[in-house]
């Protein structure tokens, strides 16, 4: 069972409408009624809505028993400004589909059309059109909503679009494929004075200019080593925007980063116990909180020879260059429910980088990416 050209002409005008009317994470309401409309001539045998959030799963039955396979996409966009001049570039200023989502979705809802016309031989299909991936929280909200459950797979696929890769090529390997990371805000709290008497305060002033270079040296390794660990400071903010007051109050942030979750324990252990003795040096009250959490992206080696298979059938050239990534996905979730993998779509060696303003997924990509997931199917659920 292939796309048509229709199919074809019809998903891509699907995938440029997207694109013109992003949603950022958490706020994907408009975007997965788009999904349960384009669905619906699909004949889904169950649709679940509102899962994590606004997550929608398709599931396509056989009717016989068999493994439940599962492909994921994302549905939020970025807080980014597109700076492009394409017919169907973003209309919502401010937001844009600059990580390739969009296409995501269009290569599962490819994925849909197929198994509308033919079903799986047995077990099931959940095509999972996951929310709020570029927070951290949306496959995790899917697999904490009570329903998820009853959709429980056995095994998880995903891929993702990569520039820097010839245009089509895929990178597939075992092992770690994406870090894991985490946000880190810190708080300082000292005491505010007139800038005149700046004693009569207490100052994060030489605290934060410790904790710029200190939070970085936490770092260990290179990205080859299993140990390896980053902290990148991303923003800092003290006191008020004013010449009269001597600071009370600052704020740093950081990015933590690691090959391995158990590694991540140990390295926000050290960051909390810098923070703490650089406060208590300066008198400073300190707290620090987390977000936009990352569990390390880890590909099982079954599913990865079930994607090869696919690959090889299909003809598409693949390889283990450029991974493991030090970027976070949070698909890696899903593996610790199932046996899982991710594999990585050449969107061309000189195609503007992920996140970049002028970044639009390459819609070549939508055939390509949609095969393979049904050649997936049929050696699966065949």
């Amino acid at each position: 069972m292939t796309l048509t050209n229709r199919d074809l002409v019809e998903l891509t005008a699907w995938r440029r409408q997207l694109h013109q009317h992003p949603e950022i994470s958490n706020e994907e309401e408009r975007t997965a009624k788009e999904v349960v409309d384009f669905l619906a001539d699909t004949g889904p045998d169950e649709v679940l809505t509102g899962l994590g959030g606004h997550g929608v799963a398709a599931v396509y039955e056989s009717g016989k028993a068999g493994p439940t396979v599962l492909f994921r996409s994302e549905l939020d966009a970025l807080p980014i400004h597109e700076l492009s001049d394409a017919p169907h570039s973003s209309l919502v200023p401010g937001k844009s589909h600059m990580c390739g989502h969009d296409g995501h979705t269009a290569i599962l809802a490819a994925l849909g059309r197929q198994l509308g016309r033919e079903r799986p031989a047995r077990g099931r299909v959940v095509l999972m059109f996951q929310p709020a991936e570029e927070t951290g929280n949306g496959a995790a909200g899917v697999v904490a909503d009570p329903r998820f459950g009853a959709i429980a797979p056995d095994f998880a696929f995903s891929l993702h679009n990569l520039p820097g890769v010839p245009l089509g090529e895929v990178r597939l390997k075992p092992g770690v494929v994406n870090c894991a990371s985490r946000g880190m805000r810190i708080v300082l709290e000292g005491k505010t004075a007139h800038s005149s008497m700046p004693e009569t305060g207490v100052s994060p002033m030489m605290a934060i200019s410790q904790l710029m270079p200190a939070l970085p040296a936490l770092g260990r390794g290179t990205f080859a080593d299993d140990e390896f660990s980053m902290v990148t400071v991303t923003h800092v903010e003290m006191g008020e925007a004013v010449f009269g007051i001597a600071p009370g109050h600052a704020e740093i942030w950081a990015t933590l980063r690691t090959r391995r979750d158990d590694r991540m324990a140990n390295l926000c252990a050290a960051a909390e116990a810098l923070v703490t003795r650089i406060a208590a040096e300066h008198r400073l009250s300190p707290r620090y909180d987390y977000h936009e959490v990352f569990v390390a992206s880890v590909n099982a080696p079954e599913a990865v020879e079930h994607l090869r298979r696919a690959l090889d059938e299909e003809g598409v050239s693949h390889g283990e260059e450029n991974l493991p990534m030090r970027a976070s996905e949070d698909f890696g979730v899903f593996g610790h429910k199932a046996a899982s993998a991710m594999f990585f779509l050449g969107a061309g060696e000189r195609h503007p980088a992920l996140h970049n303003p002028d970044y639009d997924f390459p819609d070549d990509l939508i055939p390509i990416g949609s095969k393979v997931f049904m050649r997936t199917v049929r050696n699966l659920l065949g």
